[in-house]
């Protein structure tokens, strides 16, 4: 593989990994102390109530439905706790000061300038004003940088309901609105809505999207990213892989996610699964000797050859609607917005 491939070591660091999970554990076992409060839910997408248990990680269940085979976790924190979570987040705080800082230019150049470009030419492709975008869930603010240093919208507007992510985005000059997206309030509906890895965590994805829909126009841009559950490290690792996470409430893949967003006001445009880390990931499983490969070709691609096949390997999976990460875009057709 090329010396400047994206690796999962890049961008998080070895030598944060292991305070990182001494205040993740925490971060967990706070909001599983109140295990009393979780509640049953349906499907996130289809509302299905036909399940069977795919994963048991961190004393929760994730179930996949039997209809359209999303994976989800139920019972699960109900929005109170998880207010709790992320604003007390001992983790997030660690991201914040450490974590993020350390690996901001590897960020920038590798995932949050590609990122800002593949916005972009989505807008041109399907039509779409670059007028106002909205980031939900801004994070530390890269992504509202690269795009401000674009210059391809007229104004960006951060949602970032974390106090100290929030404090961060304030300092990089960027406007903010900090509150969950369901109390976030916008003076005038946005040419594009962006979110970026969040939509896993929220309780009620369909809240969530109505949301987005009405901070969109008519005929407004809405850009989503989560993990796909069809993703081959999920498919190789199961619950080892690290995208089985407790914060992850919902696992979607792109027919599902597609037919929940039509189901609340949207166009389905495209999906994408352009991920770069999928092999990566299991490959570092394998060689910490926390997975184990039996099949002779994937031993070969993985590891024996890596250097020679690794990187050809990745471009099949993003490529083939395989990888782990995926990208998908709506258009919001309410003429009512």
């Amino acid at each position: 593989m090329s010396d400047d491939t994206l690796t999962e070591h890049a961008i998080r660091p070895a030598d944060t990994a292991a305070e990182q999970k001494r205040r993740f554990d925490r971060d967990v076992a706070r909001m599983l102390a109140r295990r009393a409060e979780f509640v049953d839910v349906p499907c996130p997408a289809c509302s299905g109530t036909g399940r069977a248990l795919r994963f048991q990680k961190h004393s929760l269940d994730y179930q996949e439905c039997s209809s359209c085979h999303t994976v989800y976790i139920s019972p699960r924190p109900p929005p109170t706790v998880l207010s709790d979570y992320y604003e007390n987040s001992e983790n997030y705080a660690y991201w914040n000061d450490v974590i993020f800082p350390s690996s901001e230019a590897t960020r920038r150049s590798r995932i949050f300038r590609p990122r800002a470009t593949r916005l972009v030419e989505l807008c041109r492709r399907h039509g779409v004003t670059t007028g106002t975008l909205v980031e939900v869930g801004a994070g530390f603010g890269t992504f509202c940088e690269e795009l401000a240093g674009i210059g391809a919208f007229e104004r960006l507007v951060a949602i970032e309901p974390t106090p100290q992510l929030a404090a961060t985005c304030r300092k990089r000059g960027l406007e903010v609105i900090q509150a969950p997206i369901e109390r976030a309030k916008l003076d005038a509906q946005a040419d594009v809505v962006a979110s970026f890895e969040v939509i896993e965590h929220i309780f009620q994805p369909s809240d969530f999207l109505e949301t987005c829909r009405r901070m969109l126009k008519p005929g407004g841009l809405l850009v989503l990213t989560c993990p796909n559950i069809d993703g081959f490290d999920i498919e190789v690792l199961g619950s080892g892989s690290p995208a089985i996470d407790p914060e992850h409430l919902n696992y979607f893949r792109p027919s599902s996610l597609g037919l929940l967003l039509e189901r609340h006001g949207y166009s389905l445009l495209e999906s994408q699964t352009p991920g770069v880390l999928d092999a990566d990931i299991v490959r570092n499983r394998v060689l910490a000797g926390e997975a184990a490969i039996t099949d002779r070709f994937l031993r070969r691609v993985l590891i024996d050859e890596w250097e020679r096949l690794g990187g050809a390997f990745q471009t099949f999976l993003s490529t083939n609607g395989l990888s782990s990460n995926m990208w998908i875009a709506a258009r919001n057709a309410s003429a009512a917005g």
